[in-house]
């Protein structure tokens, strides 16, 4: 069995070469740091922030307020995907990535810097909102960047496994975010109030220096060569990569349905989860365990949706993922009301694990299947930046709005489902570049 094994190694190492080992993990250490910002950030306002930031009688009211603050986050993630977006389809993919990582990690290492309401009063909140937005409009470059370099650098008939790993740095993040939190949780209350929830954001920093050495060795892939030799020689030719995206704009404007799904699943079943969790009288700690617990498993769950899809297609794959959300999100939350921590994590796990890393899985390799490469950063931004921001973005809020006041979680359900259909019909009709060699353009 060992041999077997050490054989399957050897030959997934000899079919990538060195280059495209960094690269991979040039593109997955930002997707963790982004990943990481935003699932930290997502575990403090189901549990810290409305206490340390949004003090009030009413629990509920917090608690909105709180989630309120993650959807803020959002609204710049959009203007980030154009800026960079722009910055990666013109100067490089390499001088974006090295600029957002750079950016996210400051932004996210301020918010553990904030004093609370209760020091500094309305000014905390304030502050927390403008680091957010600031953390919005870096991670906005993040994922266009990564996907596009990972998959450039992919041989043909293995994109999706390649643009996959990405989502292991996620998993990667989310085992991290939570087993920090559950770390400086696991002393005093007072402590992780005051101090403790603050070591895993300033740890960001730590993360970005990590990043900046593994982005410093990327290069441009050979497809992005050939564009700007192009340009070189022919100036005058230069177009905007926002216009070439909205020359042809049916895919851009799927590409943002398609996205939803995807975007709403993390945040509904693990970060609005928590609070529902919470709420019913289960420890924060049962949650973060969880959260550890999903992001073991979609290290390794990813690559075999990504390869799935690489045999199997990209566009079935993605629409059994929303099929599947649609169908678990219900028991997911059932096994939440149990408030049996065994249950509680089986929940987690049938609920994100097996549709939502499906979907987040499949999503930027499609993604960038469906651009030329002269827009393919700008694209892909787009449709995963702006479904992330009307969809992930408000998330929480919507369902925490929706279960208050229906009293029930049921509105959450059908919301949901509601957005995988949109999903399932935008995957459908959208239109994809060959994964095979010399696929050429998808337009003239």
């Amino acid at each position: 069995m060992a041999v077997t094994h050490q054989a399957q190694q050897a030959s997934w190492r000899s079919t990538i070469s060195a280059k495209q080992r960094r690269t991979i993990a040039g593109g997955a250490v930002g997707t963790l740091m982004e990943y990481f910002d935003y699932y930290l950030y997502g575990l403090a306002s189901a549990t810290v922030f409305p206490t340390v930031f949004f003090p009030n009688d009413n629990a509920v009211v917090g608690t909105l307020s709180s989630f309120a603050s993650f959807a803020f986050g959002f609204l710049l993630r959009p203007v980030g995907g154009l800026i960079f977006g722009h910055i990666g389809d013109r100067l490089g993919r390499k001088t974006a990535l090295m600029i957002t990582v750079i950016g996210m990690g400051l932004s996210t290492a301020a918010i553990g810097l904030i004093p609370s309401t209760n020091a500094i009063g309305i000014a905390a909140p304030i502050l927390l909102l403008v680091f957010r937005m600031c953390q919005g409009l870096f991670v906005g470059g993040e994922m266009g960047g990564a996907a596009t370099l990972v998959v450039e650098h992919a041989p043909a008939g293995r994109r999706g496994l390649f643009g996959a790993l990405l989502i292991s740095g996620a998993g990667i993040a989310n085992v991290a975010s939570a087993g920090l939190m559950t770390l400086v949780g696991a002393g005093s209350y007072s402590f992780f109030i005051a101090w403790g929830w603050r070591m895993p954001f300033v740890f960001a920093l730590v993360l970005a220096v990590v990043a900046i050495v593994l982005r410093s060795k990327l290069e441009e892939s050979d497809e992005f060569k050939e564009l700007a030799a192009a340009r070189a020689n022919k100036p005058q030719e230069r177009k905007s990569p926002l216009k070439e995206v909205f020359r042809h704009p049916k895919n851009a404007i799927l590409g943002i349905l398609i996205g939803l799904p995807q975007s709403i699943a993390g945040y509904i079943i693990l970060t609005f989860g928590l609070a529902y969790m919470v709420s019913k009288g289960t420890h924060a700690q049962v949650g973060f365990i969880g959260t550890m617990i999903v992001g073991v498993l979609q290290i390794f769950a990813a690559p075999l949706w990504g390869a799935l899809s690489d045999k199997i297609g990209r566009r079935k794959t993605y629409i059994g993922g929303c099929i599947g959300f649609a169908l678990l999100i219900y028991p997911a939350f059932v096994l939440y009301g149990t408030e049996v921590a065994i249950l509680i994590w089986l929940g987690m796990i049938i609920g994100f694990v097996i549709p939502g890393v499906a979907m987040q899985g499949t999503l930027q390799t499609m993604l960038v299947e469906m651009f030329d490469v002269e827009a393919r950063t700008t694209g892909v931004n787009i449709g995963y930046q702006i479904s992330n921001t009307i969809g992930g973005g408000f998330a929480p809020l919507i369902a925490t709005a929706l279960a208050a006041a229906f009293g029930s979680v049921w509105p959450v359900i059908v919301y949901a489902a509601v957005i995988c259909v949109i999903g399932i019909v935008a995957t459908a009709y959208a239109s994809f570049r060959p994964d095979v060699e010399n696929a050429g353009r998808l337009h003239a």
